[in-house]
């Protein structure tokens, strides 16, 4: 939580400290700047002609924190990510909460480009602020935490505060388009002619017609999944798909090495899409399965049931390294639209599991 004492150094803050108290001007949650005065902060540097970088970090995980611990985790978390912001910002930064899991912040020291991402690197690495666990002993859980950043330096970058914040709500809907748990410092050339609207139109009813037409086009359900693997590498940002049948052997879609029997799946799926972001979680439940995974250097999963009616053909899944995922409701929609499209083509007749 800040002090007036550490705001004070500020003109802006000196001002408006001076009609308000600290806890006027800070959000009552997380002990940060409100919106309305860490926007004023970031229009009052323009008009002082002070370099600084604009930064939005949206916590990638923050509705599944509260769908499955509960809100009161959800407030921990913010609390948590808030309280080492203001740790790793020190004495150069100022963060803000701009509202629900979106947290804003000024880095004053970290201006080019290479000093940029080294920040970055800095506070997405090595369980300083995000892929790291916050143990939040009131509700009994550590949930695991990531984060997108977009941002944006003044003036390099622009000099007028609406086209730096312009810029910086283009990175961070470039960083969510990537996959999330990313940063993306603007640059130009990258970046100028990113059009929002078309990025946020990239909907998930497109990726589901381009799979039925990856389907369509071509026969046998292994075909099929090295045809559409492109697609979803591209829209999920994975590295493989995998997939059992009836007799529970593991395939991997790339890699013809991976023949493990994994029957303890089914006692995971107690519903059509089970996920997890530490399936360390599932060792008591599935230890076959969880000691399969972490051979093959998995330690996050999303996995689809195959199934039409009561019949079961197999599971989908597709997994990664635990820093590199939380995976997000549209990422279930896509594996289950999946899991069904093959499971329709294994009832017509027209495809099995290999």
């Amino acid at each position: 939580m800040y002090t007036k004492e550490q705001l004070m150094k500020y003109r802006y803050f000196a001002e408006v400290l001076q009609t308000r108290e600290i806890d006027q001007i800070t959000d009552y949650l997380t002990g940060i700047i409100a919106r309305k005065y860490i926007l004023g902060f970031a229009r009052s540097l323009i008009a002082d002609n002070i370099p600084f970088t604009f930064v939005m970090l949206d916590l990638d995980n923050f509705k599944f924190v509260n769908d499955n611990y509960g809100h009161r985790a959800g407030d921990g978390v913010l609390a948590g990510v808030s309280a080492m912001l203001i740790e790793n910002l020190g004495d150069f930064g100022v963060a803000g909460r701009f509202g629900g899991d979106e947290i804003m912040f000024i880095n004053f020291r970290d201006i080019k480009y290479d000093d940029k991402k080294a920040f970055f690197n800095t506070i997405y690495n090595n369980n300083t602020l995000l892929r790291r666990n916050y143990r939040l002993d009131d509700c009994g859980c550590s949930p695991f935490v990531t984060g997108t950043i977009g941002c944006a330096t003044f003036p390099d970058d622009a000099t007028d505060y609406d086209t730096l914040f312009s810029m910086i709500d283009k990175t961070l809907y470039r960083g969510k388009n990537k996959g999330r748990n990313c940063y993306i410092i603007y640059v130009a050339e990258k970046h100028k002619d990113i059009e929002i609207k078309k990025l946020a139109g990239h909907s998930i009813c497109a990726v589901m017609k381009a799979m039925v037409r990856q389907c369509e086009m071509v026969p046998g359900t292994d075909n099929k999944f090295h045809s559409i693997l492109p697609l979803l590498i591209d829209e999920l940002r994975i590295s493989d798909l995998y997939y059992t049948d009836r007799n529970y052997k593991l395939h991997s879609v790339l890699d013809k090495t991976v023949n493990e029997v994994v029957p303890d799946i089914e006692k995971l799926m107690k519903d059509d899409i089970f996920c997890s972001n530490d399936i360390t979680e599932l060792e008591d439940t599935a230890p076959v399965f969880c000691r399969a995974l972490m051979k093959h250097g998995i330690e996050t999963a999303l996995i689809a049931r195959i199934c039409y009616k009561n019949d079961i053909y197999g599971y989908l899944f597709c997994g990664e390294p635990r820093s590199h995922r939380i995976w997000q409701e549209d990422e279930c929609a896509i594996m289950y639209f999946l899991a069904k499209l093959v499971a329709a083509g294994i009832c017509s007749g027209a495809d099995a599991l290999p």
